[in-house]
């Protein structure tokens, strides 16, 4: 099957940068304790929802949430695009395991996992493959499992042509809560709890988390 052309762009923009990427990007999370609390109570949701507890960094880039996660006790490995972005990630961040793969068709069996993290992974797709990877979430999860998704919102397309201090070619698309909801929904996953928070001084939308979960059969 034929890559589609923006699939293709967004993998070399994140090849080009991974590097800088991880550099500009460190620390981060140590500056932002309301994403960390988000996370938090993702995980400790995983944990206590009775099924398998690892969690899937879909679309991980260079392994930085997924190193947290960890690091508060999570069992946690990564995915992502960009080889890379995979290769700065298993050197800044040895321990967990860090895969080349695509949200859309995940090399993952059914119902393995407790957990979906997907930490503005999403933002460069268009609907339709935004739904293709919702799908895969479901398929992915256990009954019961859990998903948390970042994201930024807003009600546009946004082209990038440079970032992390090199040219690109992205498309980022900003969401409303109501319309990730609607989407998860259509994919057979309810959402149970969602947080807006204004931009921090680095940012230019307000942010968005969601969290749903995979029903019991």
């Amino acid at each position: 099957m034929t890559e589609a052309a923006h699939v293709t762009a967004t993998r070399r923009s994140y090849d080009t940068v991974a590097a800088d990427y991880e550099r500009l990007l460190t620390g981060r999370l140590d500056a932002a304790p309301l994403d960390r609390a988000v996370i938090a109570g993702f995980a400790e949701e995983v944990e206590r929802s009775g099924g398998p507890r690892t969690i899937g960094d879909l679309g991980c880039g260079t392994g930085r949430v997924t190193s947290h996660l960890r690091s508060i006790g999570a069992e946690a490995f990564g995915v992502d695009l960009s080889p890379g972005m995979i290769a700065v990630a298993r050197e800044a961040h040895p321990g967990p395991r860090f895969e080349v793969g695509s949200m859309t068709a995940l090399d993952l069996p059914d119902a393995s996992l407790g957990g979906v993290l997907s930490w503005y992974s999403t933002v460069h797709m268009p609907e339709d493959e935004l739904t293709a990877s919702f799908t895969e979430f479901h398929r992915v999860l256990a009954p019961g499992g859990r998903l948390l998704i970042a994201f930024k919102v807003g009600d546009e397309r946004v082209r990038l042509e440079r970032a992390y201090g090199h040219e690109v070619a992205l498309d980022v698309y900003r969401r409303s809560p109501d319309r990730i909801a609607e989407l998860l929904a259509g994919a057979g996953l309810v959402a149970s709890a969602r947080l807006v928070r204004e931009p921090d001084p680095r940012e230019k939308s307000p942010q968005g988390f969601l969290l749903a979960r995979r029903p019991r059969d």
